[in-house]
């Protein structure tokens, strides 16, 4: 190996590689976890908010291994995806009709519940079974909000994801170049799922939902990852809605996806187009993004 290479984010070169050859060479009872910790920790490789990157580190090895750069040590067990085999647990409802005005609802909470196993057990549950997405977990940075009436009960759900890697509309949008991107594509996030629930029927919730959480998104980011969120996304399927609550909540409409989805690097998917919506969080957002 010559030249540099980028994996995760991380610019490796011969010396790197060799550095890594050596530390499994020299212990061949280490397993891929452990390996991945060592490198992890030496190279003091941490998220901006101080925490080591152990996940990127092990997914840097696999990848690495895939190029036929460096041999990691035998699997000790058959490796799971743990988002599927993840069990969501089913909740029971009450699904008396909610109707009216929005003021009528009473005082609405909204949190962040990420870190908070019985709320954000009860989302998933609501979201694996109401949305039509469904849902099977949550990987990466992220953020969960639930909302709630002043009887605790679950009135919607948010949440928020990594950035799709490329959507021409949005880059365009943004000016940015290939080179710029990987730079800046952790100061996005996607509005992966909104999910009211469906015996809640009540004019404006959607777009004041949004609302509330557009004010904290990136504060709470900060506070969770280290660094802010300077711009959102969400992608609408226009076969099911016309993003009536995001127009109403001051998205800007940039257009359509090309009828890929996000994971099709090979370009072989047909998915259905669909709309591109932007938020900026900060008002230069150009600015930073584009250094």
């Amino acid at each position: 190996m010559d030249a540099m290479v980028r994996v995760q984010g991380r610019q490796l070169g011969p010396e790197d590689i060799g550095r890594i050859q050596e530390l499994i060479a020299a212990h061949p009872d280490w397993s891929r976890r452990r390996v991945s910790e060592e490198l992890c920790a030496a190279w003091n490789w941490r998220n901006q908010a101080g925490r080591l990157k152990d996940m990127a580190t092990r997914s840097l090895l696999v990848k690495l291994e895939a190029r036929g750069l460096v041999e990691l040590p035998a699997r000790r067990q058959v490796a799971s995806n743990r988002m599927r085999s993840q069990r969501i647990r089913p909740c029971t409802w009450d699904t008396t009709p909610l109707r009216g005005a929005l003021p009528e609802l009473g005082p609405l909470t909204v949190r962040e519940v990420s870190t908070n196993p019985a709320v954000r057990d009860q989302c998933a549950a609501a979201l694996a079974e109401f949305h039509y997405l469904g849902y099977s977990g949550s990987v990466g940075e992220n953020l969960q909000y639930a909302v709630t009436d002043p009887t605790e009960r679950l009135v919607a759900c948010v949440l928020f994801g990594s950035a799709a890697w490329k959507c021409r509309a949005r880059d365009e949008f943004i000016g940015w170049t290939s080179e710029h991107r990987p730079h800046g594509l952790h100061l996005l996030t996607n509005n992966r799922r909104f999910l009211i629930l469906p015996w809640v029927r009540v004019p404006h919730l959607a777009s004041w939902v949004l609302g509330r959480v557009l004010r904290r998104l990136s504060a709470d980011w900060q506070d969770k990852y280290g660094h802010p969120i300077v711009l959102v996304e969400t992608f609408v399927d226009r076969s099911r809605f016309v993003g009536t609550s995001y127009q109403a909540s001051n998205w800007m409409h940039l257009g359509s996806t090309t009828g890929r989805s996000r994971q099709d690097r090979d370009r072989t998917l047909n998915v259905g187009a669909k709309d591109v919506y932007l938020y900026p969080l900060h008002r230069a957002f150009r600015t930073v993004l584009c250094r």
